[in-house]
């Protein structure tokens, strides 16, 4: 069992006593960690607490197979297995979270980490029931927005505040849930504020635009019988965040055929640059007050305005063991600014609605099937306008079926088929596309204790609205991004190998896994002038293979050392060359020990350097990561229990490049910094 896992199963006196088994909400059938067939990992409790950042992507990475594509301090999504949105869905508890992250790097997921009870990544094509392009997998985020029980005392909450050097962070999150009889009310709020962080050996002490200043508050509102509940909530998320690197020096480059014209440069050498010097811009310093905008870094102000609805009813007719509801409706829009006046206007509106019906048990079997419908309204307004106002909507009906054949052997079968269509309002075609997806899997436990799950998909990914018809500027990534209409779907089949020991001093978890992708839609890179580059949405035939694994030995009740490691390689078939903005390989060591209330953590591991580079791309170097974490819990007089801890990044201070991002050579990761916090739960 993970770390992670291990301290959403420990009381908070008694951290490895008892060692329960931690089940998945993503997983229809609840099973737990080692139970199912594809790799999963949960990150909850005090690895929650001391792991947590102000992004999901930052806040997941380092979690075997996970990584991040940053973007300054404001914007972070996950990369599993080499792959990111769209291809990694995120979830809040099941229902798809509606912004505008899938269209680049630079748009914040609309997550809030400080306000999540429990992170569940599923790595691999995790599971058919939110969709066949999930080839990387699925994060699902599990919150208390919408109370599932009435608390037995009548309420119970927690409070939160934080401060970190190096970017002079201070935050602080409150949750309070109430209720009477069949009613629960829930209420939480968040507030966060960062400078630019440090950066070391830089040719300036802190990157420009890496600020952020983020408010979140939610509202929800349950009714709780002995049967289910049934609940909705409203979450309003106010966002304002930097674009490190992101210049308009670009903003005349223009295609002729499959290169770039920029006027109003004399030169065009197409070669790449020393980045050894970029640093964005000049030094802020710390405080919100001064003007970004005097030293030409733009920035991004969002707001999100979300209804979630959920629900769940157990044996509502014969043969149906329960009947699950997720929804969500959202009303997105960002304006990213430049010198006090709005660049580009991104809106997102839409919704997600699924329904699970999971039936009895017939026999050896139990399954669950469902159906899940979709629509989007995207557009994009103003300079970075390189994307038509496009409707999205689709539909999707899976089933998933398991069968214990006995106590060592067990099976699963899962189908899917959606439907998608993509409707621009600037005159392009309309494009109508139909996937199916199948998986199968077993699952053999050797023994009471190691467990061999084989998992086979073979799944279709539907273009979306950003590769097939993109077409202009886009300055967060200086790029000049063109899509093609005539794109088809994706075909992918993989293939998943994972070996498990789960109980004993020693445990561990390693797997393998290779995925061929026909038609592979990726960012080809077509002609570069300094650092702005125009890319054509392609397809090619594509395959990725990689390792993951991570052992544990517990010498006592007190100690625990381990190893662990992750390595992806992606590439174009037919000797074609590698794709952009594969992680490099990660390997190293980790130590936990646990002394009456007192817990301390550390974490060594080194990235290597990233040689296997697609064209256009430079090489990034590799770095030392050392981080540790001291914890003490203790309670008070009322049944208030509190933690206090201290947890420490980058403690060698060294300069990283992060190969997944868009970034890589211009915003490096931060350096040295210290996170002091407490924790109250009452």
């Amino acid at each position: 069992m993970t770390y992670a896992a291990l301290s959403q199963a420990q009381t908070p006196l008694a951290r490895i006593e008892q060692l329960e088994s931690v089940t998945v909400s993503a997983d229809p059938f609840g099973q737990s960690v080692e139970g199912m067939s594809a790799p999963a990992e949960v990150l909850a409790g005090d690895a929650l607490i001391m792991r947590r950042q102000g992004t999901l992507g930052d806040t997941l990475n380092g979690l075997t197979g996970v990584h991040a594509d940053t973007f300054g301090g404001g914007a972070s999504r996950p990369v599993v297995r080499g792959q990111t949105s769209p291809r990694v869905l995120t979830l809040t508890d099941g229902s798809e979270v509606m912004d505008a992250s899938a269209i680049s790097p630079d748009h914040a997921v609309d997550v809030e980490p400080m306000l999540t009870q429990r992170l569940e990544v599923l790595r691999g094509p995790a599971t058919l029931l939110y969709g066949g392009g999930a080839i990387g997998g699925v994060v699902n985020v599990i919150d208390d927005k919408i109370p599932t029980q009435v608390p037995e005392q009548g309420y119970q909450g927690s409070v939160d505040l934080r401060g970190t050097t190096g970017s002079n962070t201070r935050e602080g999150a409150f949750a309070l849930t109430a209720g009477e009889g069949n009613f629960a009310v829930h209420i939480e709020g968040l507030k966060r504020r960062s400078d630019d962080y440090r950066v070391p050996d830089w040719s300036t002490s802190r990157l420009a635009g890496s600020y952020e200043d983020t408010s979140r508050g939610s509202l929800g509102l349950s009714w709780v019988g002995s049967r289910g509940f049934l609940g909705v909530a409203y979450t309003q998320t106010d966002r304002k965040y930097g674009l490190p690197g992101h210049t308009h020096d670009y903003e005349g480059c223009h295609p002729h055929g499959s290169h770039l014209h920029c006027s109003g440069h004399d030169d065009h050498d197409h070669g790449h640059d020393d980045h050894d010097d970029h640093g964005g811009h000049d030094d802020h310093g710390h405080g919100h007050d001064h003007a970004h905008d005097e030293h030409g870094v733009p920035w991004v102000e969002a707001r999100s305005k979300r209804v979630d609805i959920r629900g769940e009813y157990r044996q509502p007719v014969a043969g149906i063991e329960r009947v699950r509801l997720r929804g969500g409706w959202t009303d997105y829009r960002h304006d990213e600014i430049e010198a006090g006046e709005v660049g580009t206007t991104f809106k997102n509106r839409g919704y997600d609605m699924r329904l699970e019906a999971e039936h009895e048990r017939w026999g050896n079997w139990r399954g669950v099937a469902g159906l899940q419908v979709a629509r989007s309204d995207l557009s994009a307004v103003g300079v970075e306008a390189f994307l038509p106002k496009t409707r999205t909507q689709s539909t999707g009906i899976f089933l998933l079926e398991t069968y214990q054949l006995n106590e060592d052997w067990r099976f699963e079968l899962g189908a899917r088929h959606d439907w998608k269509s993509v409707n621009p309002e600037n005159g392009q075609p309309k494009a109508d596309f139909s996937a199916y997806s199948f998986s199968g899997a077993a699952i053999w436990n050797l023994t009471p204790a190691h467990s061999l799950s084989l998992s086979l998909s073979h799944s279709h990914r539907l273009p979306n609205a950003q590769e097939l018809y993109a077409n202009g500027v886009h300055l967060a990534t200086n790029t000049y991004e063109r899509g093609d209409p005539n794109l088809g779907k994706e075909t992918s089949n993989n293939v998943d190998l994972t070996l498990r020991k789960h109980a004993g001093d020693l445990t561990f978890s390693v797997g393998v896994f290779h995925n061929r992708v026909k038609s592979y839609i990726y960012a080809q890179t077509v002609d570069q002038f300094e650092d702005f580059r125009l890319i054509d949405y392609r397809q090619h035939d594509a395959q990725f293979t990689g390792l993951e694994g991570q052992l544990d030995y517990a010498f006592n009740r007190n100690l625990t050392l381990g190893v662990f490691g992750d390595m992806v390689r992606g590439k174009l078939t037919g000797g074609e060359g590698n794709l952009p903005r594969i992680p490099a390989g990660r390997a190293g060591l980790r130590g936990k020990y646990t002394w009456q209330r007192w817990a301390a953590d550390i974490e060594l591991y080194r990235v290597f350097r990233q040689e296997r580079i697609a064209a256009y791309e430079q090489e990034t170097p590799g770095y030392n990561m050392m981080n540790l974490g001291v914890s003490y819990l203790g309670s008070l007089e009322g049944g208030t229990d509190y933690m206090v801890y201290l947890r420490a990044t980058n403690l060698f201070d060294q300069r990283a490049m992060n190969h997944a991002s868009f970034l890589a050579t211009t915003a490096p990761l931060p350096g040295r910094r210290v996170t002091l916090g407490v924790r109250l739960d009452f």
